[in-house]
């Protein structure tokens, strides 16, 4: 049981720790503290889900409609790209989002601690993250097929290693989303800001292309 939930644990940070859409959304709703713990929430409760449909078998059964895993990567490098021009425009066109580091400006904060000049509401938010998360096909080739299969391997102990994965899951969105506070320091200027979204522009177009040319 142990060694099944180790192995989920392993496999699910080396799926989840990487450079993507999503993960550049929760770092920089942590950095801006922006419904930090709901974007956290969201993402983790997603991932959950996807481990335990893979590991029930439903991976398997999505293999037989191909159809879908390209429409959602259609769907998704759309949206990936609008995105990616979002924050273009944001980089080219700032609208008060620098964060500042400022003595008090933080109800209930401590001296340093940064605050977000503008704030978004919830709501688009929270249509941001689900979008980030369901319309990335990768997310469902990832977690769905291939950890899927590998739990599969485990027999009887696959829902051990779902535990394991889904602990992965839980504590990497809220190490990044809580812990991005720490790099407020070195963002704490309009042209930092401007670069950040400059780099995650260019990383969202990027990947816009490798879903609708990869297929």
């Amino acid at each position: 049981m142990l060694t099944s939930a180790l192995a989920g644990l392993g496999l699910g940070l080396s799926l989840i720790v990487a450079i993507g859409a999503q993960n550049l959304f929760v770092l920089r709703q942590g950095l801006r503290r922006e419904h930090v713990l709901v974007v956290a929430v969201i993402c983790t409760v997603s991932d959950v889900v996807l481990i335990l449909l893979g590991v029930s078998g439903v991976g398997l059964a999505l293999q037989a409609l191909p159809w879908l895993v390209t429409m959602v990567r259609w769907v998704g490098a759309a949206f990936l790209l609008g995105y990616g021009v979002l924050a273009f425009r944001r980089a080219l066109r700032p609208t008060g989002e620098a964060m500042r580091i400022a003595e008090g400006e933080v109800a209930g904060g401590e001296p340093g601690d940064t605050a977000v000049a503008v704030r978004t509401a919830a709501a688009p938010t929270v249509l941001a993250c689900l979008a980030l998360t369901w319309l990335n096909p990768h997310v469902y080739l990832d977690t769905v097929f291939l950890l899927g299969s590998v739990a599969s391997t485990h027999g009887a102990d696959r829902w051990w290693f779902a535990l394991g994965a889904a602990l992965a899951s839980t504590l990497w969105f809220f190490a990044l989303a809580f812990g991005a506070r720490l790099l407020g320091r070195w963002l704490s200027t309009a042209r930092a800001w401007r670069i950040l979204d400059v780099v995650i522009g260019t990383i969202m177009v990027v990947l816009a292309a490798h879903l609708a040319f990869s297929g």
